[in-house]
């Protein structure tokens, strides 16, 4: 039995339950990110910034020569070892911050050209996460509404390890900067970071703002839900250039999101059968040995994801919805909650009722 026919098996065996059957998604080695997009724009500043170009490509599979045909796609692993070269060649921490005030324009689809054209916050929110595999396919992109602010949600789609920080910096820098051209004026957003406070926090002050938290449990920036249908003033036209005119993704794309986050996404939707490693792997279509090697390939392992569902699905089911731990243990199938508390402490580093926000 094949792959396809393991997957139709196993799908089939739900049908009667609600039931989110995996998706198509990319790997750490599928080649789909444009190089001459927001790749290059980073390899431009390092090499601006005096680094030798073999230095800054090795191990990457990347030449520049190649590049300027736009017809070179990059795996999210050559990205993070660019990255990682990035890191290790250039002192200065500035780099993420910048490629972030130009990443929306660096990137030339169809879904970049609609978000460039949002009339308002809650529009780009819109834009962003239907169209997140052509806009920010190694951050996924998640929101949530809260009664007096909207918090949106950054997360790891396929192993990015310690390329993480700079895509995270990267991103928020991108997306409050796209909020502050269009509207022509500095929000109040507020930052929450999982990584510790590093030491270059003045570029946070300089390109982010001051309001920012460090060794929180998530990726996030929020802002008050008032500014969610304020108009913005600017069109795209009047503030972002056209680097690239005419110029489109070419490559179609047959898959969803990354690896990482079709599992996250499955284990999630799929809580209340309490799926383990073989049914899991019955349902991606594969062996138990085959998805331990994938896990891994990821930098992850399958008890890792399963905890990350279950700690996001108890934070929100304590904080936003009022459920109590005795009600959460079930949905989550501990034993009981005195089970929920240590695995919630060891998860989180804190005690699982009251909460009140996820941050």
């Amino acid at each position: 039995m094949n792959n396809m026919q393991k997957l139709s098996a196993s799908v089939s065996t739900h049908q009667s339950q609600d039931y989110y059957a995996p998706r198509r998604y990319f790997e750490i080695d599928t080649p789909f990110i444009a190089a001459h997009q927001w790749p290059y724009s980073l390899i431009e500043l390092a090499l601006s910034r005096g680094v030798e170009e073999h230095k800054l490509l090795r191990n990457t599979g990347i030449f520049c020569a190649d590049i300027a045909g736009k017809k070179l796609y990059l795996s999210p692993q050559q990205c993070f070892q660019l990255i990682n070269n990035v890191q290790k060649h250039i002192h200065s921490n500035d780099l993420s911050f910048l490629l972030g005030h130009r990443f929306f324009s660096d990137t030339q689809n169809a879904a970049a050209d609609a978000l460039n054209s949002a009339t308002n916050l809650q529009d780009a929110i819109d834009t962003l996460m239907s169209n997140a595999l052509l806009l920010t396919p190694l951050l996924n992109v998640h929101c949530w509404y809260e009664q007096e602010r909207v918090v949106i949600y950054w997360q790891d789609t396929c192993g990015a390890e310690s390329s993480v920080r700079f895509l995270i910096e990267m991103l928020t820098t991108a997306l409050s900067s796209l909020a502050r051209w269009h509207s022509g004026e500095s929000w109040p957003w507020q930052f929450y970071f999982a990584h510790n406070k590093p030491a270059y926090i003045e570029q946070y002050d300089v390109h982010l703002n001051n309001n920012v938290q460090f060794s929180c449990q998530v990726n996030a920036m929020a802002i008050a839900r008032d500014y969610l249908y304020l108009p913005w003033k600017n069109s795209a036209d009047q503030l972002i250039p056209d680097y690239h005119a005419g110029d489109q993704q070419s490559q179609p794309l047959d898959f969803e999101q990354g690896f990482l986050a079709e599992i996250y996404t499955y284990l999630q939707k799929n809580i209340q059968l309490n799926s383990n490693l073989e049914q899991t792997a019955a349902d991606f279509g594969m062996s138990s040995a085959s998805l331990k090697r994938k896990l891994k390939k990821h930098h992850s392992h399958f008890q890792a994801q399963y905890d990350l569902a279950r700690r996001d699905l108890a934070i929100m089911w304590l904080s936003q919805e009022g459920l109590t731990n005795e009600q959460v243990a079930q949905k989550l199938h501990f034993y009981d909650a005195a089970n929920l508390r240590r695995a919630f402490k060891k998860w989180t580093g804190k005690l699982p009722h009251p909460i009140q926000k996820m941050i």
